[in-house]
């Protein structure tokens, strides 16, 4: 992590050099120190590296306190293998392999071998954790919560995964932890509860409950079925599914003008780059598309196999009005950027080529082909800029290099 990106993530202190390993990790700054933060930050708890048996809640940070990657909890082998072995099946083989020996140590009770740091985490009262808290808000007795590290990000959010006592999975907890987040896990709670069913719409994960602790905004999803498996062939799109998304399990719509479309860009660009307003004026055409919904985060890790089907979660992003294609050339986009790492001129040609063979079993022509593109260009830069003014920051992979993307795509 360079100095910049430091600089760009609220909350964290400024860093020095070099940086001594502290004893309380949320004065790190990393994603273990991020985290830890986020989950365990109110006053009334301390976090400590080091085993404490007089701790409320201990956790083994795997791999270590520098590569940190999850904090398995420590309650019982049973506990902390299913933190590990729970849907290991949709993990990537040598994902999965890891996992898989790390869970059967802390099954048999050998987790010691691996030797892994343990945090341990005291508090005044039991209620200043969080997982007490979704406890009580769940009718559970308790709760742990299996926790993964990322790196920071203003725009990520701590997940939980939450067991019980026998170890089996009881939700999935999201934490909105900035304006930015805390807005995407109201609007997931909200897009939940109002998801179609049927017409070959793809089921999700329902809601358990959305409340509020403490600053944070936090939805509980409830644990997917045992049975979900990855998919095959990642990168291919499911475009039955991303239709009956579009359509919300309905007959198609007739094409329509994109007015509506470039007139609430307008509304959301207020305020941004100068640029970004001559680029949608440039989208001002008289072409007519079917527009309907969109998932908003159409990406391969977001979706498994079941019962034939799919299942699809992360549904904070979804959106109406959009024209149909949004989802495939997001699945074009993301894959290209986040799986192989290219820069965003790159990944916008992903978006071309994908529309380019995908795109005529969407209904979509070459004239329609190249406008969902460049429109799903703006619409991207837009959601970015709305988390920058969420607090969020900017996404350095995609600002400025969107708006010169575009700049060559979309000539004023």
């Amino acid at each position: 992590m360079n100095e910049s990106t430091r600089a760009s993530v609220p909350g964290q202190r400024p860093p020095s050099d070099p940086v001594p390993a502290p004893h309380d990790p949320r004065e790190r700054q990393d994603g273990l120190g991020w985290v830890t933060r986020a989950i365990f930050g109110d006053p009334g708890v301390t976090v400590t590296v080091g085993d404490d048996s007089s701790a409320i809640v201990r956790y083994a940070v795997i791999p270590d306190l520098d590569h940190a990657r999850f904090l398995l909890p420590l309650v019982s082998p049973r506990v902390t293998a299913a933190s590990l072995l729970a849907y290991n099946a949709l993990r990537p083989p040598k994902v999965r392999a890891g996992r898989a020996a790390v869970g059967t140590l802390a099954r048999l009770g050998l987790l010691g071998l691996t030797k892994a740091p343990t945090l341990s985490v005291r508090a005044t009262e039991p209620g200043d954790l969080l997982a007490a808290f979704l406890a009580g808000r769940l009718g559970e007795p308790r709760l742990h919560a299996a926790i993964g590290i990322r790196p920071p990000d203003p725009h990520h959010k701590p997940t939980l995964q939450l067991f019980d006592d026998r170890g089996r999975p009881r939700g999935y907890a999201k934490i909105g932890w900035n304006d930015g987040t805390r807005a995407m896990v109201r609007a997931e709670a909200a897009t939940l509860g109002d998801l179609p069913t049927g017409g070959g719409f793809p089921p999700a994960p329902r809601l358990l409950l959305h409340t509020q602790w403490r600053g944070r905004e936090i939805a509980v999803i409830e644990p997917m079925p045992r049975t979900v498996r990855r998919i095959r062939r990642p990168d291919r799109p499911r475009l039955e599914a991303m239709l009956a998304v579009a359509r919300r399990g309905g007959p198609a719509t007739p094409p329509a003008p994109v007015t509506e479309l470039l007139e609430t860009w307008r509304r959301r660009a207020a305020g941004g780059d100068p640029r970004i307003h001559g680029f949608i004026d440039a989208l001002d055409t008289p072409i007519a598309l079917e527009c309907g919904d969109w998932h908003g985060d159409w990406v391969p890790w977001n979706m498994a196999r079941h019962r034939g089907g799919l299942l699809v979660w992360d549904w904070e992003n979804r959106s109406s009005g959009v024209p149909v294609g949004f989802d495939l050339a997001h699945q074009a986009f993301q894959t290209a950027l986040s799986t192989h790492g290219r820069p965003a001129a790159e990944c916008a040609v992903a978006v071309d080529e994908a529309l380019r063979a995908h795109g005529p079993a969407l209904g979509l022509d070459g004239p329609a082909q190249r406008f969902v593109a460049d429109a799903y260009l703006v619409e991207l830069w837009l959601r970015t800029y709305e988390l920058s003014g969420g607090g969020a920051g900017w996404n350095p992979k995609l600002h400025p290099a969107l708006l010169d993307v575009l700049a060559t795509r979309l000539p004023r």
